[in-house]
């Protein structure tokens, strides 16, 4: 059981923060239905079935699938090839060290690491004394549901995170086992519908022992579903209130939608103390989006911003013309957007097309994406992000080395993003948590167990997060896109500071 009195029943429905630092997981569900789709959820297994091998989902409409939406084990992929910068350039040794390429594992699968980098973190691992089969637990396998939305109106908006817990899962059986179980990933579509992600987490209760690195925009669907059945939900992120006040839900990525962090506000107050005082806020108007944008405005203007523009954006607009004329005639020197990075790109060629360049661009995380930067083109030159994880091509942190290479080995073309991260880093927890209850693992103590979690970093992928508290990250840190790639222009690691009570509610 929870002991924070947030986590009550009569939380106010206003939903999560997260969702303003990854605006697209609502936006983009809202952008292009005003209905809800027929909430038939594609099942797609993953299993390893030794060390090296890859824990490959069958995606629907390619070999290994099937077709009656039954769990079927799916072939491993081959390791990574295509062109130069796809995979890392190197990946960890089996002992640790530098130097072998990602595909020096056994069977061509990465190397992996120890101590921390281990695929159990160094836990130590408990008695299997007791250990029982139950519900998704067999003599050899422990099945984790990841529900995240696939298919619907954007086709593969959170593929990411499915792949990562995928990508950690193989990596974990290529190492070792749990009391004897190998891990295996039950992969759901909840396709960007409350009434799929329901249906998906029904599927969960029923046939795996608990949901990992799951991520939906309409995740608020599953929630009493999850709940009622006892299933662990350790998610990337959540976003919906009904989801945090889940009793046996967490994530990797855990807010409190009136607490900002100032780290970001206090940052840019001084390195550009005049821009701060003529910012421009814009956001699309779509489900939680306008009410934590409202967060953001009010802690931003704690911490000294002025914010003369501020102004939703309809999902369904396509002229950005009086946007940007809006913020001419403001002269506003601090552009900030939440929302998905396909709306940023509109946002910018309207910009250019009006000859309007304000001294700063900035936005969160959801834009720290190849694809983004891909069909930017040169309006992604010079743009400004608040991100909460390391640089994806960042070599020297071994998390992320190891993310990389293991995400190359499931799917040669997958792209890193936010939220591939953060289900990686759930994936991570489970198995450190479940390698540490041992004999004791059931459903109930590892919701017990989550409840303790603070401070957690993924072993130093991303900032820390309190996952049991549920309270709101304080560090940042502020990224730039310069010349091709990406880069740190924050001081240190990342920043940290006080965090700012919007006074909105929670």
């Amino acid at each position: 059981m929870r002991t924070s009195p947030e986590r009550s029943r009569g939380r106010t429905t206003r939903a999560r923060w997260a969702l303003a630092t990854g605006a697209s997981l609502l936006a983009l569900g809202l952008a292009a239905c005003g209905s809800q789709l027929n909430p038939e959820t594609v099942v797609r297994t993953s299993a390893d079935t030794g060390a090296g091998d890859a824990a490959a989902g069958a995606v629907p409409g390619e070999p290994g699938s099937d077709p009656a939406g039954e769990p079927g084990a799916a072939p491993a992929p081959a390791p990574a090839a295509g062109p130069e910068g796809a995979r890392p350039p190197s990946g960890p040794t089996g002992d640790g060290g530098d130097g072998a390429a990602p595909g020096g594992g056994e069977g061509g699968a990465p190397a992996g690491g120890k101590g921390e980098n281990a695929a159990d973190g160094g836990a130590k691992a408990g008695r299997c004394d007791g250990f029982k089969n139950q519900t998704g637990i067999t003599d050899k396998t422990i099945t984790l549901a990841n529900a995240s939305d696939i298919s619907g109106p954007v086709p593969g908006i959170f593929e990411s995170a499915q792949q990562a817990t995928r990508a950690y899962v193989a990596y974990f059986n290529s190492t070792g086992d749990i009391c004897g179980r190998k891990l295996e990933v039950a992969a759901l579509d909840s396709r960007a519908d409350a009434g799929a992600d329901n249906q998906a987490y029904t599927t969960a209760c029923e046939k795996a022992f608990a949901a990992v690195g799951s991520q939906s925009a309409f995740d608020y669907g599953g929630a009493a579903a999850a709940e009622k059945c006892g299933l662990p939900d350790l998610r990337a992120y959540s976003v919906s209130a009904e989801r945090t006040a889940c009793r046996t839900c967490y994530a990797a990525y855990a807010v409190q939608p009136n607490q900002v962090p100032s780290a970001m506000p206090a940052y840019w107050a001084k390195q550009a103390p005049e821009a701060v005082k003529s910012v421009g806020m814009l956001y699309v108007s779509a489900g939680a989006a306008p009410a934590n944008a409202k967060n953001f405005k009010a802690a931003w203007e704690k911490n000294g911003w002025s914010v003369p523009v501020f102004q939703a954006i309809d999902v369904s607009e396509f002229n950005y013309a009086p946007y940007v004329q809006q913020l001419k005639d403001k002269g506003v020197k601090l552009v900030n957007y939440t929302g998905p990075y396909q709306f940023t790109v509109r946002l910018q060629q309207a910009m250019a097309q009006q000859g309007y360049q304000p001294e700063i661009f900035l936005q969160d995380a959801t834009i720290h994406d190849q694809r983004y930067v891909e069909q930017a083109g040169k309006h992604a030159e010079g743009v400004y992000v608040y991100s909460q994880t390391g640089l994806f091509d960042d070599f020297s942190n071994k998390e992320m080395e190891l993310y990389r290479a293991w995400l190359a080995q499931v799917d040669p073309s997958a792209e890193p993003n936010t939220y591939g991260v953060y289900a990686w880093s759930a994936a991570r927890l489970f198995v450190e948590q479940a390698v540490a209850l041992g004999g004791r693992l059931n459903r109930q103590t590892l919701v017990q167990s989550l409840a303790k979690v603070k401070n957690w970093t993924g072993n130093g992928i991303h900032v820390p997060q309190q996952v049991g508290a549920e309270s709101t990250t304080n560090c940042v840190s502020i990224i730039q896109y310069q010349g091709g790639t990406w880069k740190k222009v924050s001081p240190g690691k990342y920043l940290c500071g006080p965090i700012t009570d919007t006074g909105l509610g929670g």
